[in-house]
């Protein structure tokens, strides 16, 4: 049954060799930086404090954050005593196998075939690239043979449901939208059309805010206590998207928003616009929730399931 949906194995191999290249190029500024390893970590240089220092100034720089940058140390230093380690370029391995350990626990890709309709609620500060990544989730989803829906549900933004509707004619996906109307009330709709027409994947949209805004988080906890009163155990995803531009701040603003509205997964994006990919890293050490997509460019297939290893190997390219 919809063998036409499969895809034989070249082509399989062919499009992970796409994503990769991508992956390589949307990184290419974070890995600039990370480059500076290399000459640290030059054959013949000892192992001395002043080689951590100066790997404690690159990881800084990268926005792995103070917290994680003092991990990766303290584990790359625990290595380099251990194994009794004097030359400086067997330290590269090590620190790659400790960035790895500490974003592992951030694989867990989204499973979306638990129950049906899957309701996704989607939130994000103001620019963070959350209408943008919706179109991009409903064309992963369609890729896999599932029904989708959209909620356009930011009603604040000026052409925020336009852009929305653009996104699903271009994924072929239909959008609940109105003219006027708040944000639950198009949830709401959204909801009971996916219920009379057994769609597999509901993705709701919201207007962008601050965590400070302490009013239009309310608002968004509204839309929450809406959804679970048609179906009582959704949303079964609360995804917050994440701007790679934001560096540290990202580690705040999932913070905020996890307090108020438990979530469940993250998406980082815009990460081919910024040398701050290191910032994963500081959201692992601080805040462990699942890293479900990372996204590297404007293109509708430019969003991927969070590979850990592969995002490791290519920084360390």
């Amino acid at each position: 049954m919809f063998s036409f949906l499969k895809r034989d194995k070249p082509q399989d191999d062919a499009d992970a060799a796409r994503w990769t290249l991508r992956l390589r190029e949307g990184l290419a500024a974070t890995r600039a930086r990370l480059s500076r390893i290399s000459a640290l970590f030059g054959a013949g240089r000892r192992i001395d404090e002043a080689l951590f220092e100066e790997l404690e100034t690159v990881l800084l720089s990268c926005d792995v954050g103070v917290e994680a940058t003092a991990y990766l140390l303290q584990r790359t230093r625990e290595i380099a005593g251990r194994e009794r380690l004097e030359d400086a370029s067997r330290l590269r391995e090590a620190l790659k196998t400790m960035l790895l350990e500490l974003l592992a626990p951030l694989q867990q890709p989204l499973d979306v075939s638990r129950a049906r309709p899957f309701v996704i609620l989607m939130a994000g500060v103001n620019g963070s690239g959350k209408t943008t990544t919706i179109g991009k989730l409903a064309k992963l989803f369609l890729s896999e043979g599932r029904t989708v829906l959209l909620a356009a549900g930011d009603t604040f933004r000026a052409a925020a449901r336009e852009q929305l509707e653009s996104w699903g004619r271009r994924s072929g996906v239909s959008v609940v939208s109105q003219r006027d109307g708040e944000t639950a009330a198009v949830v709401y709709d959204a909801m009971q059309s996916a219920l009379a027409k057994n769609i597999d994947v509901v993705i709701a949209d919201t207007a962008g805010r601050l965590p400070t805004q302490t009013h239009l988080m309310e608002e968004i906890k509204k839309v929450k206590r809406v959804i679970a009163k048609v179906i009582p155990e959704a949303p079964h995803e609360v995804l917050l998207v994440l701007d790679a531009n934001n560096g540290q701040n990202a580690v705040s603003q999932v913070k905020a928003f996890d307090a108020a509205l438990g979530v469940s997964g993250l998406i980082v994006t815009k990460l081919d616009g910024s040398a701050r990919g290191g910032a994963i890293a500081a959201i692992a050490r601080n805040k462990a929730i699942p890293m479900r997509f990372i996204g590297v460019g404007e293109g509708i297939d430019d969003l991927r399931a969070f590979d850990a290893r592969q995002f490791v190997e290519v920084l360390f390219e």
